[in-house]
């Protein structure tokens, strides 16, 4: 036996520190779990007030817009507050699928507010076929809509990856390859993308 060995093995366990480790939820609790030789104590920590859902907000704007079609754009709440984004992409219609986003501009723009949770048992296929209603009404009108939730990150990418699956006859991975590289940081939580690679569009029944 080593003498690296000996020396752990005759370490003293009264001896180890305590190593304490701060986690996070999906829900925002924080919990502190302490170990102590190997011995595990958990306790709940208040959340600071940055500490909102799990997440540190981040305050500074994102105007980033991204193109996926010429008449459909992706974007966060940011760019749909924002006039002079919006008006330089030619927007017309918007399709708000937060919750607790205002539509600032109702005078102005075309809306359609379709509030989904940013959960990953939230049942996204329920408002897909709405969504894509809107988004065809707006290429039927010549113009251009923006889809948007808080971030545009999950919730707005989960429905134009949807979409183009429905209406532009895409696979999951083309479609995600496709708004991916139109808006780099896109990432539907674990939820909403198993539930897009099972997704199968409504079949339309014509008249005989």
């Amino acid at each position: 036996m080593s003498s690296l060995e000996e020396e752990i093995q005759t370490f003293p366990r009264s001896r180890l520190r305590k190593q304490r480790v701060r986690v996070t939820t999906l829900t925002g609790r924080r919990i502190i779990e302490t170990w102590k030789g190997s011995i595990l104590s958990q306790e709940e920590e208040p959340n600071p007030p940055e500490c909102i859902m799990g997440y540190v907000p981040d305050n500074s704007w994102d105007l980033h817009i991204g193109l996926i079609k010429p008449f459909l754009l992706l974007g966060s709440q940011d760019a749909a507050h924002d006039f002079e984004t919006l008006r330089k992409h030619k927007v017309s219609h918007i399709l708000n699928v937060a919750y607790g986003v205002d539509n600032l501009f109702p005078e102005l723009f075309i809306y359609r507010s379709i509030r989904i949770l940013e959960e990953p048992d939230a049942e996204l296929s329920l408002h897909l076929e709405a969504c894509c209603a809107f988004i065809r009404e707006a290429m039927q009108e010549k113009g251009v809509v923006l889809v948007h939730c808080n971030t545009g990150v999950s919730r707005a990418v989960a429905v134009v990856i949807g979409f183009l699956m429905s209406c532009d006859g895409r696979s999951f991975e083309e479609a995600f390859s496709l708004v991916k590289a139109a808006r780099p940081n896109s990432c539907p939580n674990p939820g909403f993308l198993e539930q897009l690679r099972k997704y199968r569009a409504p079949q339309k029944t014509g008249s005989h």
